[in-house]
């Protein structure tokens, strides 16, 4: 268990004391520090105080059972990040889909065989930090990104998207927000158009590694985006609006639809806003532009 660390926390769930007793002796004997909990309802209290790097948990348990424990743990007002993996002896499809649909990421059947739990235990740790840095690199650069499962539900958000929205800025349950949601589910993000809200426009940007749906979040100003963007660059007001639409992801013979211009004339505006912005290719272009907004919406 080396390359889970030394300093890694495992919170082990099971109503079962042999059970319970048997996986945390072989989890400390790999170096971990180990916290238990017979019930759902301490497992919940527990990560209240300190954060697991991992969570292994029964599914059949009295009165809260590991699936209610853990859709409580992932979707609460300060769900946690760790992995939960469920140890049982149903080994069903019915009861493999109801863990994974309650937060889970994976499924070991009793009895435990520790060497495969200390495998999967590994994969998804590390797969869990390097998400979570993920994240931090989002907060650190103060974009605003919220994040959806394909059920709707929002999962994280970065400090910044999160502020806005619990100011009540944004509603994130309309029907017509859901519908916008899972029509880019298995979409490129080039064909989705941004969902514009009272105060708010929010564009697909794509998928985590956990196939997440990735929204940025773009506060509306009284300047537009385009006016924004030919002030900072010193375009004309139609390049402008081509820049704009490649920020956003759009191809030339989008934008030529999008603009009711011809193919020709898109390539010739692009020629120049390349000029004027001192690059030489769309992906650059689309980087400074995207900054430049970023900056600009970014109080």
């Amino acid at each position: 268990m080396n390359d889970f660390g030394s300093q890694s926390i495992a919170l082990v769930v099971d109503d079962n004391p042999e059970s319970l007793g048997m996986v945390s002796a072989a989890l400390e004997t790999q170096g971990l520090t180990v916290l238990v909990a017979k019930d759902g309802h301490s497992a919940i209290q527990l990560t209240e105080r300190v954060q697991p790097d991992v969570i292994l948990m029964d599914a059949i348990m009295p009165e809260l059972d590991g699936f209610e424990t853990c859709r409580i743990l992932k979707t609460g007002p300060n769900p946690t990040l760790a992995p939960i993996i469920f140890m049982t002896g149903l080994s069903d499809q019915e009861h493999v889909v109801k863990g994974l649909q309650a937060g889970g990421v994976d499924y070991i059947t009793k009895p435990v065989v520790i060497e495969e739990l200390l495998a999967r235990m590994t994969t998804h740790v590390l797969n869990s930090r390097l998400l979570q840095s993920a994240r931090q690199a989002i907060d650190a650069s103060e974009r605003l990104v919220l994040a959806f499962g394909k059920d709707g539900d929002l999962k994280w958000g970065s400090q910044k998207a999160l502020e806005v929205k619990n100011a009540g800025n944004l509603d994130l349950e309309t029907a017509a927000f859901k519908a916008w949601l899972r029509s880019c589910i298995a979409q490129p993000v080039s064909s989705i158009a941004p969902y514009e809200s009272e105060q708010s426009t929010l564009q697909f940007i794509g998928y985590s590694d956990a196939q997440e749906i990735l929204v940025k979040l773009v506060a509306k100003q009284s300047e537009t985006n385009e006016e924004t963007l030919r002030v900072a660059f010193g375009l004309t007001a139609r390049e402008a609006e081509v820049l704009f639409w490649l920020t956003l992801g759009k191809t030339n013979r989008d934008i030529s639809a999008i603009l009711s211009l011809s193919a020709r004339t898109v390539n010739k505006h692009l020629e120049q806003v390349f000029q004027k912005m001192g690059v030489d290719n769309r992906t650059s272009a689309a980087v400074l532009a995207d900054r430049q907004l970023n900056l600009e919406h970014r109080d």
